[in-house]
């Protein structure tokens, strides 16, 4: 149990390291995530966090946090500059989004949303055409129709 909390603090010190201090000063970010449709709390969502460089690309190194029952998770020590957040879980959409952290603490509130139905051509669509919607063309005011 000791070498697995010295393995995680280590990697935490790694991903500090990694996203360096060149802007000066860090936040504590507190994710809330609730569904969309309700508010309710979601447990056990996957937050993660990117820096992202100064050419907007997404830098190596990250860090991936889990909600509580609440819908909550935190950490401390994140470097001012941006920060993509996405966060994850099963039955909802995905979210994610681009921050700048420049205040020594932010509360981001996520709300998520559960998927779009998904068009299936083996289920009957009553208001499609039986050609997929691909009408052919009205014929011209001073063409006969054929």
């Amino acid at each position: 149990m000791a070498k697995l909390s010295f393995a995680i603090v280590v990697a935490l010190v790694l991903v500090a390291g990694a996203w360096g201090q060149d802007e000066g000063g860090s936040s504590e970010l507190k994710f809330v995530v609730v569904r969309d449709y309700n508010g309710k709390p979601i447990r056990n969502a996957a937050v993660v966090m990117h820096p992202v460089a100064k050419n907007g690309k997404q830098e190596k190194g990250g860090l991936e946090l889990k909600t509580d029952a609440e819908g909550k998770a935190s950490f401390d020590g994140v470097p001012y500059g941006k920060l993509r957040v996405q966060v994850l879980i099963t039955g909802f959409q995905t979210f994610g989004g681009d921050y700048d952290i420049n205040q020594p603490t932010m509360e981001i509130t996520v709300k998520l949303k559960r998927p779009a139905k998904m068009y299936s051509i083996y289920e009957d669509h009553p208001n499609d055409t039986k050609d997929g919607g691909n009408n052919p063309p009205a014929p011209a005011a001073n063409e006969q129709p054929k």
